[in-house]
């Protein structure tokens, strides 16, 4: 008690178990988060993405048929814990709609919901911490996949630097004929944008081809990491 900071409560709680609820809900929101890492480590994982890997172990993860095959295994096991812990929450919470003074029957719903709930609960954060701290990331797929489309997955930073020139409305008209004729033909956008002569007489092609490079268009993402971080620092 004394290292989780437990207390005593201050009025009899045989009946009032939102407390106990509340410990439960908890627990689903930060499972419901590690699932979510999950899923994007699985679907990160295939083979038509490939941008990142959990942490190989030899034959962890390999097919019975199909030895070139690299599965994700943690984020199965977080995947389908989570789940549980929701579906054990939700339970939980059924404990307290309990019956006057002395409940007959809905509390016994925690000492089986309880439990489970932080025993998969600790199996999440442990497989978790695995991933996380020995997750493997190919920076240069993730280059490679962002060029999939030859520029036009920043077409929006490509319409807000012509609208000073163009009009908003009308950079938005251009550009979006353009990305439709870079799709169809194969082109770079760049190469498109470039050679249309509305577009040249306001912006160079160097300056087109800054406007199509992803890494040039992050937004606030560094200063969200950079707050995040400052908040995890401060709190040690």
């Amino acid at each position: 008690m004394a290292e989780l900071k437990l207390g005593q409560p201050e009025i009899a709680w045989h009946t009032v178990r939102d407390r106990i609820g509340e410990v439960g809900c908890f627990l689903g929101l930060l499972t419901g988060t590690l699932g979510k890492i999950s899923m994007d480590v699985k679907l990160l994982m295939q083979t038509e993405v490939a941008e990142v890997f959990e942490p190989f172990h030899e034959g962890r993860g390999s097919s019975s048929t199909m030895p070139q095959k690299r599965n994700p295994i943690a984020a199965l096991y977080i995947h389908s814990t989570a789940a549980l812990v929701r579906q054990n929450t939700a339970a939980l919470l059924e404990a307290a709609v309990a019956d006057h003074e002395r409940s007959t029957g809905p509390w016994e719903i925690e000492w089986i919901a309880l439990p489970e709930i932080f025993l998969l609960s600790a199996g999440t954060l442990r497989q978790t911490r695995d991933v996380v701290e020995g997750l493997q990331v190919d920076a240069a797929r993730m280059r490679a996949n962002l060029d999939l489309t030859g520029g036009a997955i920043v077409s929006e930073q490509v319409m807000m630097g012509l609208g000073p020139h163009l009009g908003r409305q009308r950079a938005h008209d251009l550009v979006y004929d353009i990305c439709r004729e870079a799709a169809t033909s194969g082109k770079p956008l760049v190469d498109l944008l470039a050679a249309d002569k509305e577009i040249s007489k306001h912006v160079g092609r160097k300056e087109l081809e800054q406007m199509c490079d992803p890494a040039n268009y992050l937004g606030l993402a560094g200063e969200m990491v950079d707050r995040v971080l400052a908040i995890e620092e401060s709190s040690h």
